[in-house]
């Protein structure tokens, strides 16, 4: 049997403390979401002043970052591109701000974000990556 490396809680938490780390610095009322390998929340933290929206909007593009094991933008580029019939696909979240984490080629879970523009939306979900080393 082949094994994988997964999040802990510990993991979780690190990349939802350097998450909102970031979003601070730059003063972003964002929601930050953090998704297992098939897309389970494991995390949820809407901060002050981040839209009720984000609170769906990121766990779902958490949720397709984990399950295509790519950042959502692609799906965005994929529509924004003319493949209007990819709507058709039965996933929610395909805007950018979802970013898997990937550990030894394995993808273990994403952070999705949502409350400011897309690509700060992912600023923010990488730089919670990033603390994992």
């Amino acid at each position: 049997m082949k094994q994988k490396p997964y999040l802990s809680l510990e993991d979780v938490k690190r990349i939802a403390a350097a998450a909102e780390a970031e979003a601070a610095k730059h003063q972003w009322a964002v929601t930050i979401a953090i998704v297992d390998d098939g897309g389970h929340l494991l995390w949820l933290q809407r901060q002050d002043g981040a839209a009720a929206s984000s609170a769906v909007i990121a766990p779902a593009k958490a949720k397709v970052a984990a399950m295509g094991r790519r950042e959502s933008k692609v799906y965005e580029d994929i529509v924004n591109n003319g493949r209007a019939a990819f709507l058709s696909v039965p996933l929610e979240g395909l805007l950018e701000g979802g970013v898997p984490v990937m550990v030894d080629g394995h993808c273990v879970g994403a952070v999705g974000v949502s409350g400011v523009k897309s690509a700060e939306d992912a600023q923010v979900a990488k730089a919670g990556i990033a603390a994992l080393g």
